[in-house]
């Protein structure tokens, strides 16, 4: 498995890029859109040693133009469960359990809309480590909707 320090070295080469390429990533709208950019090759650098491995960096590096990062502990469902615009979430129950039952690529596709939607503040290795099992481990989809569920209604 990628360190913690891989994925916050991720995060920090984002913050790197010049505002051109950043929009370039913004733009893409599916996974495979990304093959198409030069700024997802400058991210992914060598990153990934196999094919399992460039997919989850792939995964990750589709969402990160869309987070905001923060220190505190905080998880991608926390931040989806407490995102509101006025008095109303901006995620529903209904679209979490769609994403959640969705197969890929159509489960990210949905993710970064939501994601991209809400503009999360979430702690970008938490929200990495789910990325990096999302497509093998039932658990870390799991662990989104429930992280979603518990913090619905946690107003702190």
């Amino acid at each position: 498995m990628a360190k913690e320090n891989d994925f916050m070295d991720l995060y920090q080469d984002w913050q790197r890029l010049p505002n051109g390429p950043k929009a370039e990533l913004r733009r893409c709208g599916t996974l495979d859109d990304l093959l198409e950019v030069p700024a997802f090759y400058r991210l992914l650098g060598g990153r990934g040693e196999k094919e399992w491995q460039k997919k989850a960096y792939q995964r990750m590096i589709f969402c990160l133009p869309c987070i905001n990062h923060t220190e505190q502990p905080v998880s991608l469902g926390k931040a989806l469960a407490r995102s509101r615009k006025g008095t109303r979430s901006t995620v529903s129950e209904s679209r979490m359990i769609q994403i959640v039952r969705s197969e890929a690529p159509n489960d990210m596709i949905q993710l970064r809309r939501v994601i991209k939607q809400s503009e999360p503040t979430v702690n970008w290795s938490l929200m990495a480590k789910q990325l990096w099992y999302w497509d093998y481990n039932e658990r870390s989809k799991r662990g989104l909707l429930e992280d979603f569920f518990i913090n619905q209604n946690d107003k702190n």
